[in-house]
């Protein structure tokens, strides 16, 4: 890492000047009101590094909510208003070293109604906010941003009357900084030479001209400066991640619409319709980003108080977003839209509970099923009698599909993911014996990706971070699921909901291995003709592994790396006779013992059987002599996790 990079994170007040992850700078974290007080944890350091905290009721018509550290705890503005600073002695109470505070004000906290928070943290090339005093004479303001600004958007303290608007700068309205909107209306983008004095903002300092909506005389001033990201962010576990962009997109006015290439995955999105007169969209992944086949987003307007609604389809992509609607909100042909986009988590995980996490369905407070991290794939099913298994993912929320057959996915709006610690089936009574086995996506450990066929060869990218070693592929319609796996190389395939032996065919994967960023397709209609969902998985040191083994007919250890040995493991033969070759689960919540151990087959839907399969070891697991797991000769694959 270049030196200068170095002092920067440094003077972040990052420890031994480690880069910062997106997580480090930037959380959405849902919670729901008790009216009384409320501490929430996202990670965020507040109390040392400043920042800004923005707070709104999804149930109810409560306005939008901004505090930040540059003016104080309780003092509160509201997008949606052209009021001044109010103080709210219950609002937010203090900013944290891992998060905020919070008082029982009825529009953050109102008992039973569901919030979303967005926390931003001061950071170079990422975020910074400030204040000043108008005198309304041409001038500079300072900032330490460390690059320059992709939008401002600066709000008067002191006036509620209509030069205390809240004006917005944006780098793709103009090159001279003359042409503005305001985040508190539906208007058009429009002119305003004395604002910012024709000057386009630089990488220390922004210009304020002789306007009252920027720099009336004695009037306070808050200004929230957003960076733009272009190959020069320095996030991530290298440090050469972007994380924010700020660009703009053209409408076509088809259900196909534009797919914006931001060179990541989005987290977060805002966007404006800057042609005609829209709302200011608010949409994020954790209250439903899904993509592909026109899933609805819940949608948060930054300009109204209105609660949350579910409209419009738009979704990430690995590599940006694409707008899959032509509602003219958002896809009027010719129209300039602009957004601002945060990249999704770049953290590895330290440890296996990070990321996936065992529960039953006993606790009938949501979440349902309980992880302790939000989760983004969950395998769930009744144990102890004949049933399917049903799948759910974050980016196909509201959808299902099954591993024990190939039908297309079904509607189920009761899987709902947008829980910090968890996810609910809403329509489930308390079960001892439904079981939910979740993972959460993480670079070097599980990704999932959406993408649509193209019925030629091809490649889909991907956000794994390294080469997947496992990857589960299933068209959306009714096709089976194809399985690539390293332990079988890239000129065969298996079928997850099928107990069959490998299956030569050089057009699934065109007979190349995945890699860090992309995997290969051919044109076959179960992988690419239609729409689709992968799951991509990986060995990640000390938390999973993927892997093969040769079976010796006598008990034997498979060494994974692992410390307190294997809490879920995934056993398919594939050699040898069909008859015993079931994708059989063991886990440590149900049992592996040594002795008789808990078994499911992922491609059946038969109840939960026992036999001695496999023991606990702390390196990973060990499989007995029997010829279901260890037969001579025989060849296996295998996914742990610790």
């Amino acid at each position: 890492m270049a030196t200068k990079k170095k002092m920067l994170q440094a003077a972040a007040g990052n420890a031994g000047g480690a880069a910062l992850n997106v997580e480090d700078v930037f959380s959405t974290y849902l919670y729901t009101g008790n009216s009384s007080t409320q501490t929430i944890t996202n990670d965020i350091d507040l109390d040392g590094e400043g920042g800004l905290v923005w707070i709104k009721d999804r149930d109810a018509g409560n306005g939008h909510n901004f505090y930040d550290t540059e003016r104080g705890a309780t003092k509160r503005l509201a997008s949606n208003l052209t009021s001044a600073e109010t103080t709210r002695t219950n609002g937010v109470t203090s900013f944290n070293a891992n998060g905020f505070s919070g008082g029982n004000d009825a529009s953050i906290n109102t008992n039973g109604n569901d919030y979303a928070s967005w926390t931003w943290r001061k950071a170079p090339k990422f975020f910074t906010c400030l204040t000043y005093t108008g005198n309304q004479t041409v001038r500079t303001i300072s900032h330490n941003l460390g690059s320059v600004p992709g939008c401002i958007i600066i709000k008067n303290l002191d006036q509620s009357d209509g030069n205390a608007t809240w004006q917005v700068y944006h780098r793709s309205l103009s090159n001279n900084a003359s042409r503005f909107l305001r985040l508190n209306t539906t208007d058009t983008d429009f002119p305003v030479g004395s604002w910012m004095n024709d000057t386009a903002p630089t990488s220390t300092e922004f210009t304020l001209g002789t306007g009252l909506g920027m720099n009336w005389s004695g009037q306070r001033f808050v200004a929230y400066l957003f960076a733009h990201n272009d190959g020069d962010g320095e996030f991530g576990p290298d440090g050469d991640l972007d994380a924010i962009k700020c660009g703009s997109y053209t409408g076509n006015g088809s259900s196909t619409g534009p797919e914006i290439d931001l060179g990541f995955e989005p987290q977060w999105l805002l966007v404006k319709d800057a042609t005609s007169a829209n709302d200011w969209f608010v949409w994020d992944i954790m209250r439903g980003l899904p993509n592909k086949v026109a899933n609805s987003t819940a949608s948060l307007s930054a300009n109204t108080s209105a609660a949350e609604v579910t409209q419009y389809g738009t979704g990430p992509t690995p590599t940006g977003f694409q707008i899959q609607d032509n509602n003219a909100a958002i896809n009027t042909s010719g129209n300039t839209y602009i957004y601002m986009a945060i990249r999704r988590g770049t953290k590895v995980p330290e440890s296996g509970s990070e990321v996936f996490a065992i529960d039953t369905q006993v606790n009938q407070d949501p979440p349902l099923f309980d992880s302790g991290f939000p989760v983004d794939f969950a395998l769930t099913r009744n144990v102890s009698s004949t049933a399917n298994w049903a799948v759910g993912s974050r980016l196909i929320q509201g959808k299902q599909l099954n591993t024990d057959n190939g039908s297309a996915e079904t509607s189920n709006p009761v899987f709902a993911f947008d829980y910090m610690d968890g996810w609910n089936n809403e329509t489930l009574s308390t079960n001892s014996s439904v079981y939910s086995w979740m993972w959460k996506r993480a670079p070097g450990y599980f990704d999932a990706v959406t993408f649509s066929g193209t019925g030629s060869a091809r490649t889909v990218s991907h956000n794994l971070t390294v080469a997947p070693e496992m990857m589960w592929v299933k068209s959306r319609a009714e096709e089976s699921w194809v399985v690539y796996h390293t332990g079988i190389g890239n000129a065969k395939y298996l079928v997850l909901n099928s107990t069959s032996n490998t299956i030569a065919e050089s057009d699934i994967f065109q007979s190349t291995n995945p890699t860090a960023s992309v995997f290969s397709l051919g044109a076959d209609m179960s992988v690419n003709n239609s729409n689709y969902i992968a799951y991509l998985f990986a060995s990640l040191d000390g938390i999973s592994k993927v892997g093969s083994y040769v079976g010796t007919a006598s008990q034997r250890t498979i060494d994974c790396g692992f410390s307190s040995g294997a809490r879920y493991v995934m056993i398919k033969q594939v050699s040898g006779s069909t008859s015993i070759s079931d994708w059989r689960i063991f886990d440590t919540t149900r049992a592996i013992v040594t002795g008789n151990d808990a078994i499911l087959a992922l491609n059946s839907n038969a109840a939960e059987s026992y036999g001695d399969f496999i023991d606990p070891d702390p390196s990973g697991f060990a499989v007995s002599g029997s010829g279901a797991t260890n037969a001579l000769n025989e060849t296996y694959i295998f996914y742990a996790i610790a």
